[in-house]
């Protein structure tokens, strides 16, 4: 039986590829999360519990799901000691992994981002133990996921709003990223480079721009949108003026494109992945209005931290060497997420 190994693996996008990878493989999944900021399995899993490990959580009859509460950056540390930590620790023979799925970091929002960007730095400290890991461990495959905020700032203004390519990040002639968080992911992509030139790992890194699903969290800006339309907000409140674009993807093509760049790319190369459309939040307001079946003025809170102006991609690249371009167009992905927010907003009035 293969192995994975998921960081992250109950955040957003974790635990999308953690149900993912259990559907569509007969593989085992380990998935890794202090869920400061990650939400339980017990919320998510549709797969029973069967036993529990030493703090290690043991699904289904067949045993294939597994989950650790902990830091990430723990599970590296006894992993880097000891191979066979799994194995000592929990009696799991997985000295071995397949695919690793990095997602674990420290974002939380553009509040966070901006309000406390130190914090966010220590997603370097995480990296580097990661990457260290890696080369020591050699597992088949390696996604390391970057972010659209390592795209220069300078490119995403208000008079300067370009469709930002892969090209655009040039490691020989640096523009300023987004923050620490953009800084920490272009020093993430640098050591995917590293580590396969150097160390022979096949690795790609993706730079996923504003992703969205059913299942986010409210600290994320589609949903917490989506819930306010369902209760009918009026005036509706926007951060800045809500002129400021993004281009936003559903979660469920962020996952295909992924998976298939993993399977086409090992170098370290980085790839967008988004519609390829610069979308306003007055433009998402209107929509989840639309669907919500009313009108409202748009009240603007100029004190709330709104990023940079613009920010979305070509998908040229992805088209031309991954055959890939998204299946759910924005206003079928945002009906899901406004059906699924009103859903569980009438549970929990219940």
């Amino acid at each position: 039986m293969k192995n994975h190994l998921i960081s992250g693996g109950c955040g957003f996008v974790g635990r999308n590829m953690v149900k993912r990878l259990y559907n569509t493989t007969s593989d085992r999944v380990i998935f890794i999360d202090n869920l400061s900021v990650g939400t339980d399995p017990s919320n998510w899993l549709d797969v029973p519990l069967k036993r529990e490990v030493k703090g290690l959580k043991i699904y289904g009859e067949d045993e294939r799901l597994m989950f650790f509460k902990s830091d990430f950056i723990d599970v590296l540390r006894n992993l880097i000691a000891n191979p066979e930590w799994f194995l000592k620790e929990f009696e799991v023979d997985a000295i071995e992994f397949a695919d690793v799925f990095h997602f674990a970091a420290i974002v939380g929002g553009r509040a966070m981002i901006d309000g406390d960007p130190m914090k966010v730095a220590l997603d370097l400290s995480i990296d580097a133990e990661f990457f260290y890991w890696i080369t020591r461990s050699k597992p088949q495959r390696v996604l390391y996921p970057s972010s659209s905020a390592a795209y220069p700032i300078s490119k995403q203004t208000e008079e300067n709003a370009i469709q930002l390519r892969e090209s655009d990040i040039d490691f020989m002639n640096m523009g300023q990223p987004d923050m620490t968080y953009g800084w920490t992911k272009l020093t993430g992509e640098f050591l995917a480079k590293i580590a396969a030139e150097h160390y022979g790992i096949n690795i790609v890194c993706i730079r996923p721009f504003s992703g969205y699903g059913e299942d986010q969290d409210y600290s994320y800006p589609i949903p917490a949108i989506a819930r306010r339309a369902v209760y009918k907000e009026s005036p509706f409140e926007v951060w800045g003026t809500g002129l400021q674009g993004r281009d936003f993807v559903h979660i469920d093509d962020v996952l295909d494109c992924t998976l298939l760049a993993m399977d086409k790319i090992n170098d370290g190369t980085a790839i967008n992945i988004g519609m390829g459309k610069l979308t306003t939040f007055r433009d998402i307001i209107g929509i989840f209005c639309q669907i919500a079946g009313y009108e409202t003025d748009i009240k603007c809170l100029l004190d709330k931290p709104v990023g940079v102006f613009s920010r979305y991609c070509s998908i040229d690249y992805v088209k031309e060497h991954l055959g890939w371009e998204p299946k759910i167009s924005l206003e079928a992905g945002l009906k899901r997420v406004y059906d699924a927010v009103a859903e569980k907003e009438l549970a929990n009035a219940k």
